[in-house]
């Protein structure tokens, strides 16, 4: 009985074996290379497989997802022979399974040392500061060549990106102390522009004031002869309208003497020839103011006859 217990048991646990090789649970987004005896036989997608236990194995299971791989630093050289550092990182994506399983004997070594090369052959035809300033050019080269590469892998490379691009340390100062020159050549423009136009508006705004001075001190000008025109009008049309004879204006005429002479400074003034007739005229008109009061006399006691009131009206007063 012991011998048919153990040869069934064995049984058994053959038979649990085969279940669990015959059944194959592939998770999603990813694939199963099935071979039989050496060869391959087909791919097991997602889900539940049944395959032939003992003769079909499972020869390599496949993400499927997009996978991203960051490669070291690889010095290269540019054109102007100057070694800088690349970091580089690849997304990429098996489509094939199969391709990506016989075609190659690793594919991640083989995209990294593709990169390398086409990196190289990239930047070894420019220069630093294109190379610095060309990454979305330098992406789309590198990707269009690793993608047309491993398209027979079974792989797509998605995008590539350069991580870091880093000069020599000399480069690196150079570099620096030229940002700042720049920095500061920048920072000394601005000033000096701050400073012009603060002159220019301040000059502008001098302008303008001296324009408003002027053109209130014309029009205060203006007002004042406007004032003095009519005070003269005024006081002409006042005399016209008095009808004043020559003895009187000869009087108003040394009454402006005095004003004449007026002030400290009128140290010497001279007398024009008009005030000869003034005289005159003022001495007639003194001498008539004479005669009458002596006839008067002279006939006070005689005949004592009066001036006509028409006579009188026409002997200036001396008051």
């Amino acid at each position: 009985m012991e011998p048919v217990i153990i040869v069934l048991i064995i049984l058994v646990v053959l038979v649990f074996i085969a279940l669990i090789k015959t059944i194959q649970v592939i998770p999603q987004a990813s694939a199963a290379i099935v071979e039989r005896f050496g060869r391959y036989t087909r791919t097991l997608n997602a889900g539940l497989n049944i395959v032939v236990p003992f003769i079909d194995t499972i020869r390599n299971r496949i993400d499927l997802r997009e996978q991203v791989v960051p490669f070291p630093p690889q010095p290269v050289i540019t054109q102007d022979n100057l070694v800088v550092n690349i970091d580089t990182v690849i997304y990429y994506q098996v489509t094939d399974a199969r391709a990506a399983t016989y075609e190659v004997a690793s594919y991640i070594q083989a995209i990294e040392q593709l990169t390398v090369t086409t990196l190289r052959n990239i930047i070894g035809g420019m220069d630093l500061e294109r190379t610095l300033t060309s990454r979305e050019e330098i992406n789309a080269a590198l990707r269009g060549v690793l993608d047309e590469a491993t398209g027979k892998w079974g792989i797509r490379v998605n995008r590539v990106e350069l991580k870091a691009i880093e000069p020599p340390t000399s480069i690196q100062d150079s570099m620096e102390k030229q940002m700042r020159a720049d920095r500061d050549k920048r920072a000394a423009i601005l000033q000096a522009e701050g400073v012009r136009q603060s002159e220019i508006l301040r000059a502008e705004g001098e302008k303008q004031s001296q324009i408003l001075r002027a053109e209130g001190e014309a029009k205060a000008a203006a007002l004042r002869a406007e004032g003095e025109a009519q005070a003269v009008r005024t006081v002409f049309e006042a005399i016209h309208a008095g009808d004043p004879d020559q003895k009187l204006l000869s009087y108003q005429y040394l009454q402006m003497l005095p004003k004449i002479a007026e002030g400290d400074a009128n140290k010497l003034w001279i007398v024009p020839s008009e005030i000869g007739d003034a005289l005159k005229g003022l001495s007639g008109a003194m001498g008539n103011f004479g005669g009458l009061g002596g006839g008067s006399g002279g006939n006070g006691g005689g005949s004592g006859a009066a001036v006509p009131a028409q006579e009188r009206r026409e002997k200036p007063s001396i008051d």
